[in-house]
């Protein structure tokens, strides 16, 4: 179920996060940059890591600038995805000294976060390395920002799950309660839902995954369950339908994801790696030309 590893961020939608962002922080205008800075004054920025992590959101950065001015010109020594080293400049950026002060704290803002999010992700992605597992993310994504914080989910090396609730069918345990029954569910679901759309239900022990199996689930996402319960369930539907993707779900930290892989599951789904990314410190320091 999850989507291609490899995800391409829209042009247009790269522009128009930038402009709206830079209209929050904007507002009718820099007034401490308009009474400083001179006109037609250049400048240079030196972005720099404070910390190791990995780099994403930098063509997104650039977009922040160049909807201030065309003209801008960036220097890139890392792109997104690349392990950058504290200490290091991993960038310039040459323009308009009033461009680069509008633009910097936005630019900074979307920089650190995404690469928080692509930090992260490696962290979970390198913790179960030579399992076949896979890490996907959630929708416990910061609003306004889901496509990006999504897209910094592939850059470290994870997976999306779905983008939005018409993106997939997830039978989760309220959608159980109020239908009666995983099985009630599932059939319910199969026959509202386009015939090539697959079917996923979050089952909390031994009898709802049994239910699950017999009405044809395609995704079994076992939810908060011990690494034992987990091998037993995954030992079941392997048994009794080996083509069906096990997912696993809650209690998943970076001190107990390795266990969860070795269970033999197909995905782990984290809601760590977006809603609780720490954002990495980067600066920017800028000098007159």
């Amino acid at each position: 179920m999850p989507h291609n590893k490899t995800m391409e961020l829209d042009i247009g939608v790269i522009y128009a996060f930038a402009g709206d962002l830079l209209k929050e922080d904007m507002g009718r205008g820099d007034i401490t940059t308009a009474a400083i800075v001179r006109g037609g004054q250049a400048a240079r920025g030196r972005l720099l890591a404070k910390q190791d992590f990995i780099l994403c959101g930098l063509e997104i950065a650039e977009a922040v600038f160049s909807s201030l001015d065309s003209q801008i010109q960036i220097e890139s020594r890392a792109f997104d995805g690349d392990a950058v080293s504290a200490g290091s400049e991993f960038a310039r950026i040459e323009g308009p000294a009033d461009v680069l002060l509008v633009g910097e704290r936005t630019a900074l803002n979307l920089l650190q976060r995404l690469s928080g999010v692509a930090t992260l992700t490696k962290r979970f992605v390198d913790a179960i390395g030579g399992t076949p597992a896979k890490i996907v993310d959630t929708r416990k994504t910061t609003p306004g920002l889901r496509v990006l914080e999504k897209y910094a989910v592939t850059v470290g090396g994870g997976f999306n799950h779905r983008f939005g609730l018409d993106d997939g069918v997830l039978i989760k345990d309220n959608h159980i309660a109020l239908a009666g029954g995983v099985r009630r569910a599932i059939e319910m679901a199969r026959r509202d839902v386009p015939h090539l759309m697959r079917i996923e239900v979050e089952v909390a022990n031994e009898s709802q995954v049994r239910e699950a199996l017999k009405a044809g689930a395609d995704v079994i996402m076992l939810d908060n369950m011990t690494t034992d319960e987990m091998r037993a369930a995954v030992q079941l539907i392997r048994e009794q339908a080996a083509g069906v993707l096990i997912e696993a779900s809650g209690g998943v930290n970076l001190e107990t994801v390795r266990g969860i892989a070795e269970c033999g599951v197909d995905l782990i789904s984290v809601g760590a790696i977006t809603h609780s990314a720490t954002a990495v410190d980067i600066s920017m320091k800028i000098v007159p030309l």
